[in-house]
């Protein structure tokens, strides 16, 4: 009888199998040791390259294992497939009971080969359609939600709307204060862009000074609550998104519920507050930092002194340029916010929808503050303000 031992080397490769003649055309595998995934197992392809080419069955005995793990199965698994398909039989009866039922199940249904179809590529107009049926399939969900928050603020004014007033001092800290970094540095880059816009087409008549009242209505008017709401949606709105979307995840909204609290009153409402007081607030800010850029371009490039561009920047601002700057601010801050919570509470189940949430609410917000704009500009022109 002619026999083959082969073991493991060094401190964790304790396991070793010993390969002896068994009858006619047969072969003899005895097991020993550990085998378990922290060893440096060898392959099934290893044994199977060395069984000689008249074996026709395998006998395997674990009489001597000691422990064995996942590492042991898929050893044997290699084992059998390479048997299958070489018209070996691998006797199982010397394995261990557990051994036998897990090999039985990992062999027993076959690997599946899913046929992959090639993506087409939609077209564009193919991508339009199905764009427009999910925004109209969306719709009926966006003017409930809208409803449930109108209903909210009737419970809000009558005093029977439940959230923690802490909550919303924290979000007005969140969209406010900490907001001002990136506010400043955009305001101001946009402030120098609208002055150097207008004195290159005023430089031609001579007519510098009036970088002043470009500069100072389209910032209070329009640019700074523009840019200020675009911020905030990219910022803030994403936020709101990722905060609810997580929530749902971990289904604490669903916990809200089971408890009786509404989840638009606890969760909704301080967000939405917090942006329509901030987002006025950030719009001025905006403003007086885009009037300051236009002031040092005007001074430092075209000879302008301060004291001219100041008094012009007095005389072209009026109160209702102030008016209209702020309510386009409360506009485009209630805009950001319901975009938010909107994709925030229908969010799905997973971490993917997640991020489709948040990138979701931004794309809403500056949507809706773009077609919020535009009508609030067309109303303003027709009333004469």
């Amino acid at each position: 009888m002619e026999s083959k031992l082969r073991t493991g080397q060094g401190n964790q490769q304790d396991w070793q199998f010993e390969q002896r003649t068994y009858g006619e055309n047969g072969l003899e595998i005895i097991f020993s040791g550990r085998w378990c995934l922290d060893q440096c197992l060898p392959s099934s392809e290893t044994l199977s390259a060395e069984l000689p080419a008249t074996v026709r069955r395998v006998v395997c005995r674990t009489e001597e294992l000691d422990s064995w793990d996942s590492g042991f199965l898929a050893f044997l698994a290699g084992l059998v497939k390479y048997g299958d398909e070489h018209g070996i039989e691998v006797d199982r009866s010397g394995l261990p009971a557990g051994v036998q039922h897990l090999l039985t199940m990992a062999i027993s249904v076959p690997e599946q080969e899913v046929e992959v179809r090639p993506l087409a590529k939609a077209s564009l107009l193919s991508r339009v359609g199905m764009a427009t049926i999910d925004f109209w399939r969306g719709f009926p969900e966006m003017l409930s939600f809208l409803g449930e928050i109108s209903l909210s603020f009737v419970r809000l004014l009558t005093g029977r709307a439940k959230f923690r007033q802490g909550d919303l001092w924290l979000e007005v800290e969140e969209v406010g204060p900490r907001a001002l970094i990136i506010v400043t540095v955009i305001s101001f880059l946009v402030g120098l862009i609208l002055a150097y816009l207008g004195a290159d087409q005023l430089r031609m008549v001579g007519a510098q000074i009036y970088i002043a009242d470009l500069v100072a209505i389209g910032m209070v008017r329009e640019v700074g609550a523009l840019m200020t709401g675009i911020i905030i949606a990219g910022r803030t709105g994403a936020a709101f998104a990722s905060q609810l979307g997580t929530m749902q995840v971990n289904e604490e909204i669903d916990a809200f519920r089971t408890l009786g609290i509404s989840a638009i009153d606890f969760l909704v409402m301080p967000r939405i507050l917090a942006l329509m007081l901030m987002v006025p607030l950030l719009t001025l800010y905006a403003s007086f930092v885009g009037m300051l850029a236009g002031m040092l371009v005007s001074y430092l490039i075209f000879d302008i002194s301060l004291f001219e561009y100041y008094t012009e920047t007095l005389r072209a601002l009026k109160l209702k340029h102030f008016v209209v700057g702020l309510i386009k601010g409360v506009v485009y801050g209630a805009m950001v916010a319901y975009a938010g919570c909107l994709r925030g509470m229908q969010c799905g189940r997973s971490a993917e929808a997640v991020g489709d949430a948040a990138t979701s609410a931004v794309v809403t917000g500056i949507l809706l503050i773009t077609i919020m704009a535009s009508l609030l500009t067309i109303l303003f022109y027709r009333l004469g303000i």
